[in-house]
Protein backbone atom coordinates (compact mmCIF):
# COMPACT_ATOMS: atom_id res chain seq x y z
CA UNK A 1 0.00 0.00 0.00
CA UNK A 2 1.05 3.54 -0.84
CA UNK A 3 -0.27 7.13 -0.10
CA UNK A 4 0.72 10.08 -2.39
CA UNK A 5 -0.89 13.11 -4.15
CA UNK A 6 -3.19 12.86 -6.09
CA UNK A 7 -2.79 14.76 -9.43
CA UNK A 8 -5.96 15.20 -12.10
CA UNK A 9 -5.58 12.38 -13.83
CA UNK A 10 -6.47 9.88 -10.34
CA UNK A 11 -9.40 12.34 -10.21
CA UNK A 12 -12.01 9.38 -11.72
CA UNK A 13 -10.93 6.85 -9.72
CA UNK A 14 -11.20 9.32 -6.75
CA UNK A 15 -14.90 9.95 -8.18
CA UNK A 16 -15.51 6.35 -7.71
CA UNK A 17 -14.18 5.58 -4.86
CA UNK A 18 -16.24 8.79 -3.38
CA UNK A 19 -19.18 7.46 -4.86
CA UNK A 20 -18.86 3.62 -3.53
CA UNK A 21 -17.91 4.90 -0.32
CA UNK A 22 -20.84 7.24 0.21
CA UNK A 23 -22.96 4.36 -0.98
CA UNK A 24 -22.03 1.63 1.90
CA UNK A 25 -21.01 4.16 5.15
CA UNK A 26 -24.41 6.57 4.89
CA UNK A 27 -27.11 4.13 3.82
CA UNK A 28 -29.38 3.57 6.55
CA UNK A 29 -28.20 7.41 7.59
CA UNK A 30 -29.88 9.27 4.74
CA UNK A 31 -32.18 8.76 2.06
CA UNK A 32 -31.35 5.29 -0.30
CA UNK A 33 -32.98 7.50 -3.25
CA UNK A 34 -29.80 10.20 -2.32
CA UNK A 35 -27.10 7.42 -2.54
CA UNK A 36 -28.98 5.49 -5.50
CA UNK A 37 -28.65 9.36 -7.54
CA UNK A 38 -25.32 9.57 -6.98
CA UNK A 39 -23.10 10.05 -9.75
CA UNK A 40 -19.83 9.21 -10.42
CA UNK A 41 -19.50 11.83 -13.39
CA UNK A 42 -20.95 14.62 -10.91
CA UNK A 43 -18.27 13.43 -8.14
CA UNK A 44 -15.45 14.06 -10.67
CA UNK A 45 -16.98 17.54 -11.46
CA UNK A 46 -17.39 18.29 -7.56
CA UNK A 47 -13.43 17.03 -7.08
CA UNK A 48 -11.77 18.77 -10.29
CA UNK A 49 -13.70 21.99 -8.61
CA UNK A 50 -12.23 21.37 -5.50
CA UNK A 51 -8.65 21.23 -6.98
CA UNK A 52 -9.04 24.39 -8.83
CA UNK A 53 -11.01 26.23 -6.74
CA UNK A 54 -10.77 25.57 -2.75
CA UNK A 55 -8.12 27.42 -0.79
CA UNK A 56 -4.67 25.59 -0.93
CA UNK A 57 -6.46 22.31 -1.32
CA UNK A 58 -5.10 18.82 -1.67
CA UNK A 59 -5.84 15.06 -2.39
CA UNK A 60 -3.78 12.04 -0.88
CA UNK A 61 -4.91 8.74 -2.59
CA UNK A 62 -4.02 5.57 -1.29
CA UNK A 63 -3.14 2.60 -3.35
CA UNK A 64 -3.30 -1.00 -3.12
CA UNK A 65 -0.48 -3.56 -4.31
CA UNK A 66 -1.90 -3.44 -8.03
CA UNK A 67 -1.74 0.47 -8.27
CA UNK A 68 -5.84 0.93 -7.40
CA UNK A 69 -6.62 3.57 -5.63
CA UNK A 70 -8.91 2.37 -2.50
CA UNK A 71 -8.92 5.52 -0.61
CA UNK A 72 -8.09 9.39 -0.20
CA UNK A 73 -8.45 12.36 1.94
CA UNK A 74 -8.48 15.83 0.88
CA UNK A 75 -7.57 18.98 2.94
CA UNK A 76 -7.86 23.09 1.93
CA UNK A 77 -7.15 25.96 4.54
CA UNK A 78 -10.21 27.47 6.32
CA UNK A 79 -10.36 30.46 9.16
CA UNK A 80 -12.98 29.12 11.25
CA UNK A 81 -13.17 29.63 15.20
CA UNK A 82 -9.20 29.35 15.48
CA UNK A 83 -8.73 26.13 13.08
CA UNK A 84 -6.89 27.07 10.05
CA UNK A 85 -6.87 23.66 7.70
CA UNK A 86 -9.85 21.45 7.20
CA UNK A 87 -9.63 17.93 6.73
CA UNK A 88 -12.51 18.11 3.93
CA UNK A 89 -13.28 14.68 3.32
CA UNK A 90 -11.93 10.64 3.91
CA UNK A 91 -13.50 7.79 2.32
CA UNK A 92 -12.27 4.39 2.06
CA UNK A 93 -13.41 1.01 0.01
CA UNK A 94 -15.76 -0.79 2.46
CA UNK A 95 -13.22 -3.72 1.91
CA UNK A 96 -10.06 -1.82 3.03
CA UNK A 97 -11.95 0.19 6.48
CA UNK A 98 -10.24 -1.08 9.66
CA UNK A 99 -6.85 -1.37 8.00
CA UNK A 100 -5.09 1.51 9.40
CA UNK A 101 -5.13 3.28 5.90
CA UNK A 102 -7.53 5.92 7.00
CA UNK A 103 -5.30 6.87 9.98
CA UNK A 104 -1.89 7.30 7.50
CA UNK A 105 -4.33 9.66 4.88
CA UNK A 106 -4.86 11.91 8.05
CA UNK A 107 -1.10 11.49 8.86
CA UNK A 108 -0.54 12.71 5.25
CA UNK A 109 -2.94 15.77 5.03
CA UNK A 110 -1.96 16.97 8.67
CA UNK A 111 1.90 16.38 7.35
CA UNK A 112 1.07 18.72 4.37
CA UNK A 113 -0.28 20.90 6.78
CA UNK A 114 2.31 20.90 8.75
CA UNK A 115 4.50 21.38 5.64
CA UNK A 116 2.16 24.88 4.96
CA UNK A 117 2.18 26.41 8.35
CA UNK A 118 -1.37 24.90 8.99
CA UNK A 119 -1.22 24.10 12.68
CA UNK A 120 -4.51 23.50 13.54
CA UNK A 121 -7.70 21.05 11.83
CA UNK A 122 -10.99 20.39 11.88
CA UNK A 123 -13.45 17.38 10.58
CA UNK A 124 -17.40 17.81 10.10
CA UNK A 125 -18.74 14.10 10.40
CA UNK A 126 -22.62 12.93 10.68
CA UNK A 127 -23.21 12.26 14.52
CA UNK A 128 -25.09 9.41 13.48
CA UNK A 129 -22.01 7.96 11.27
CA UNK A 130 -20.69 5.96 14.68
CA UNK A 131 -17.53 4.19 12.80
CA UNK A 132 -16.49 7.59 12.12
CA UNK A 133 -17.07 9.73 14.94
CA UNK A 134 -15.04 6.74 16.77
CA UNK A 135 -11.99 7.21 14.25
CA UNK A 136 -11.98 10.85 14.89
CA UNK A 137 -12.13 10.05 18.84
CA UNK A 138 -9.96 7.61 19.06
CA UNK A 139 -7.39 10.29 16.95
CA UNK A 140 -7.88 12.49 19.86
CA UNK A 141 -10.24 15.18 18.37
CA UNK A 142 -12.33 17.59 20.30
CA UNK A 143 -16.17 18.35 19.96
CA UNK A 144 -15.71 21.97 18.87
CA UNK A 145 -18.92 23.35 16.85
CA UNK A 146 -22.22 21.67 15.59
CA UNK A 147 -23.86 22.29 12.26
CA UNK A 148 -27.51 20.55 10.73
CA UNK A 149 -26.90 19.64 6.84
CA UNK A 150 -29.06 18.11 4.69
CA UNK A 151 -29.01 15.16 2.19
CA UNK A 152 -32.08 14.42 -0.03
CA UNK A 153 -34.71 16.10 2.02
CA UNK A 154 -33.23 14.80 5.38
CA UNK A 155 -31.94 17.12 7.93
CA UNK A 156 -28.90 15.36 9.81
CA UNK A 157 -26.52 16.69 12.58
CA UNK A 158 -22.63 17.19 11.91
CA UNK A 159 -20.06 17.46 14.70
CA UNK A 160 -16.87 19.26 13.71
CA UNK A 161 -13.85 17.47 15.44
CA UNK A 162 -10.52 19.41 16.23
CA UNK A 163 -6.95 19.49 16.27
CA UNK A 164 -5.04 22.54 17.77
CA UNK A 165 -1.80 20.62 16.60
CA UNK A 166 -1.81 18.79 13.84
CA UNK A 167 1.47 17.62 14.37
CA UNK A 168 0.06 15.05 16.87
CA UNK A 169 -1.75 13.06 14.05
CA UNK A 170 1.44 12.99 12.18
CA UNK A 171 2.49 9.05 11.91
CA UNK A 172 6.21 9.04 12.87
CA UNK A 173 7.58 6.79 10.52
CA UNK A 174 6.76 9.50 7.30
Amino acid sequence: MKIKRASEEDIKAVAKVYVDSWRTTYRGLVPNDYLDNLSYTDAEKKWEYFLNNENEPCIYIALNDLGKIIGFASGKSIDVEHFYGELFSLYLLQECRGLGIGRQLVSAIAKHFKKNNIDSMLVWVMKKNKSGVGFYERLGGKEYLRRKSEFGGMVVEDFAYGWKDVSVLVLEKE
